[in-house]
């Protein structure tokens, strides 16, 4: 074991194990020194042009359809034909790529499973390249676990779900891997690493290499990543469109841009998908400063709003007109024990995927294994009669969908009980977070990262532009920091003082603070709480 070496001109910051070796192999570093080198500088234009951008939002500007690309809209065009084994995505669950829970989802009643080293997984050194380690043994099939806890097994059951791997977004790096001295792109690295290691394997298998590709805020982001893929599949000799993705439209201005980012991506692309809490998180931040677009709490923001469901109609319009499956959004409810609370939250779950159904999504995500079921029941009654998506659902007689329905917020109260809970969630949230866990049940419902910015941004939103709550209490800084010492003590009762100190809650409570009450709103809450990650 080491913590700093040199590999094929890539600085290695951390332990290695045999295992891990494995994974880091001598081509495998030259790999990532090679996309680094051509890519990492294009991508350092990206993200400054996000700023450029972003400082027009905050002068005043809102967004809209571009205009230097209105041919694109415009032309009769169409992305590449999807592969036999896409064309049926009717539901998949999500998760980390934790041993455990890779075979739990595989083994699902579920068409897709997609391992996430994105938001659900915290990006830990251990918790990175094991996944990479767990993903290879599921493709190949041989992955197991033993609990180390109570001895029970587990194992691949036969034809499990497609597994597609979803990469860090373009804004996360990988701080313990280094070439001439600078980080390397996360999502560079998910992407390198899995390809490598699987794309042999699942070629055998009659499949290709595929991916979700997270948080694009602009059809540019989306041909950089076209870029990368051809790159890599000239290199290693395969075809085009050996590599396939799924694009998350979960940014406001990626809303704007749908038909270009299909564009970009057309000989790769098969579907664009509804990453609706992330849209939120990105709708408060696009707009923090716009004082006429501040939204209520967040559990009155559900998909029935109008620019919500305004966002996921153009998206199936957009998506079937070129030939693209269109993606629901995620019921991150878990099982009730309790029988009465548990049809409850299935009516939730069916009424919010008969609204996506309805609507023409082709499939839908869960969080738990033990919804899938009530999900498959409502896409099994859309797909009657042996159809595996509803491609032939165009939308096209809908009325054309403006950027004031996609821009405009939603009424409702911002309430004390609605603030205290985004703080308990928030908190819980973090403390998880820089203690290596992604996703993490809390009240019911399986969060990951999204559901705490959309948490702590609110507050701040609200702070920001002196809102009060419905009780007439105005939100400010102190009283968002009282609240905070309030709720700590009620969550530190609910987890126990040994759960507290172990996971962090301390320097959770800390990072909280200190980015719901900075002046400028911190982009995202796992870049400061990276540094806090092993």
């Amino acid at each position: 074991m080491t913590t700093s070496i040199s590999r094929a001109g890539l600085s290695i910051n951390a332990p290695l194990t045999a295992e891990y070796d494995a994974i880091l192999t001598e081509q495998a570093c030259a790999l990532l020194v090679e996309l680094t080198r051509e890519f990492r500088p294009a991508l350092k234009q990206l993200l400054a042009k996000r700023q450029q951008v972003q400082q027009r939002y905050d002068a005043g500007e809102l967004p809209d359809f571009l205009a230097d690309t209105a041919n694109i809209r415009r032309s009769d065009w169409r992305v590449a034909a999807i592969p036999a084994d896409l064309q049926d995505r009717r539901v998949e669950i999500t998760g980390p790529v934790d041993r455990k829970m890779i075979i739990n989802a595989l083994n699902a009643d579920v068409k897709v499973f997609m391992a996430d080293f994105e938001d659900s997984q915290a990006p830990s050194w251990a918790g990175v390249i094991e996944g990479q380690i767990n993903l290879r043994d599921a493709n190949l099939g041989t992955i197991s676990y033993t609990d180390p806890q109570n001895g029970k097994q587990y194992a691949l059951k036969d034809d499990p779900a497609l597994l597609i791997a979803r990469v860090r977004g373009l804004h996360l790096w990988e701080k313990h891997l280094l070439i001439d001295g600078e980080q390397i792109p996360g999502g560079l690295m998910d992407f390198a690493l899995y390809f490598l290691h699987n794309y042999q394997t699942r070629l055998s298998n009659g499949t290709g290499v595929y991916y979700y590709v997270p948080k694009l805020q602009s059809h540019l982001e989306a041909k950089w990543w076209d870029d990368v893929f051809r790159y890599t599949e000239l290199k290693f000799a395969q075809p085009v469109g050996t590599v396939r993705a799924t694009v998350l439209i979960e940014t406001l201005p990626a809303v704007f841009e749908m038909d270009e980012i299909l564009y970009m991506l057309r000989d790769h692309i098969v579907a664009l998908n509804c990453g609706r809490w992330d849209y939120i998180f990105s709708y408060i931040k696009t707009l923090k400063n716009h004082a006429d677009r501040v939204l209520p709490d967040r559990q009155v923001v559900t998909m029935k709003q109008p620019f919500l469901n305004a966002y996921s109609r153009l998206l199936v319009k957009t998506c079937h007109k070129r030939g693209a499956l269109a993606m629901g959004g995620m019921a991150a409810f878990i099982p009730a024990k309790d029988a009465e609370q548990n049809a409850a939250i299935l009516a939730k779950v069916t009424a919010d995927k008969e609204l996506e159904a309805s609507n023409g999504h082709d499939g839908t995500w869960v969080a738990h294994p033990g919804l899938a079921a009530t999900a498959n029941a409502v896409f099994d009654k859309y797909l009657a009669g042996g159809k595996q998506n509803q491609l032939d659902v165009s939308r096209e007689e809908d009325e054309e969908i403006s950027a004031a329905q996609l821009l405009e917020p939603c009424d409702g109260e911002r309430t004390e009980e609605g603030m205290r809970t985004n703080i308990r969630v928030a908190l819980q949230y973090i403390a998880a977070w820089i203690s290596g866990k992604g996703c993490v049940p809390i009240y019911g419902l399986m969060e990951d990262a999204a559901t705490a910015e959309i948490s702590r941004t609110s507050i701040w939103q609200w702070i920001k532009h002196g809102k009060s709550l419905s009780n007439g209490k105005l939100i400010t800084k102190a009283l968002f920091a009282s609240m905070l010492e309030e709720e700590a003590k009620v969550v530190k009762a609910e987890v126990g003082e040994a759960t507290w100190a172990e996971q962090n809650f301390d320097r959770a409570q800390t990072l909280l603070l200190d980015i719901t009450t900075s002046d400028q709103l911190v982009d995202f809450l796992t870049l400061p709480a990276y540094q806090l990650l092993d």
